[in-house]
């Protein structure tokens, strides 16, 4: 009798052991931190388009099979739609004097504007990019993505924000390159559970873990500078990352840039 127990709780021990296994392998929901050294890739060009090259640009996403823009510089900022294919230019806001336009965000039907130095979040309607309203924070202006519940939003340091919807801060992390820290993040693009950064004065895009802000990847992106320009424009540095997600590549740009790519990041 003692053995038939013994054997019947050593099978029911099993069972629940296998049990636990097989939902333990099941529960994929969400992936661990990343940590360790980054993948060095480099981006394969699907396409080439025209970009206007008086665009100083901030910030850049896709949305309704157009490309959003944010260009800078004082007296020359602008909000932009802007045709694919083409390059043209569809419609265009001027922001006033006083501010230097830098990231852009698409956020429930509304599209936010930070402005570098002026503590200033513009807010306007979508897609007809009617001036709404403001929000205010404190400190520089640079990068602003959205990863459909919150805002991100970069300063030209080595962390990143989350603000709300009200764009009150709800969380912070520091970027770190295999342990070290990476400063003058500069536009960013949320993708795939995933933000992607330029750097200021890089040529590189880096892939960053949204949790504890370890670099993922570093996306190559020297081809695309030397591509850019012909020689007879002076351009600026790599700077506008936005993701199709119907087509899972990124378009990607410059300050000046007469050339804009869409990639595919390996």
């Amino acid at each position: 009798m003692k053995k038939q127990l013994s054997f019947a709780v050593k099978k029911w021990a099993l069972l629940l052991a296998v049990l636990l296994w097989v939902f333990a392998c099941s529960d994929n929901s969400s992936d661990p931190p990343f940590s360790g050294p980054p993948e060095f890739v480099t981006p394969t060009i699907v396409n080439t388009f025209d970009h206007d090259s008086t665009s100083f640009t901030q910030g850049l996403l896709w949305a309704n099979g157009l490309l959003y823009e944010s260009g800078g510089l004082y007296r020359q900022s602008t909000l932009r739609e802007v045709e694919i294919a083409s390059g043209t230019v569809l419609n265009s806001v001027a922001l006033d004097d006083q501010y230097f336009a830098e990231g852009l965000a698409l956020f429930d039907s509304r599209l936010v504007q930070l402005t570098w130095l002026e503590n200033t979040a513009l807010i306007y309607s979508f897609p007809d990019m009617t001036l709404q309203g403001t929000f205010s924070y404190s400190g520089e202006g640079w990068g602003l993505t959205t990863n459909g519940s919150e805002y991100i939003m970069s300063n030209g340091t080595d962390r990143i924000v989350f603000r709300d919807e009200d764009f009150r801060v709800t969380r912070e992390i520091r970027v770190t390159i295999d342990g070290a820290s990476l400063p003058q993040l500069n536009e960013l693009e949320y993708a795939n559970g995933s933000i992607y950064a330029n750097v200021w004065r890089d040529d590189k895009i880096y892939e960053i873990d949204p949790e504890n802000g370890a670099v993922k990847k570093v996306i190559d992106c020297a081809q695309l500078w030397a591509l850019a320009g012909d020689g007879s424009q002076s351009i600026d540095v790599l700077n506008g990352i936005a993701y199709r997600p119907d087509t899972g590549t990124f378009y990607c740009t410059g300050k000046l840039w007469p050339k804009l790519f869409e990639i595919e990041i390996p």
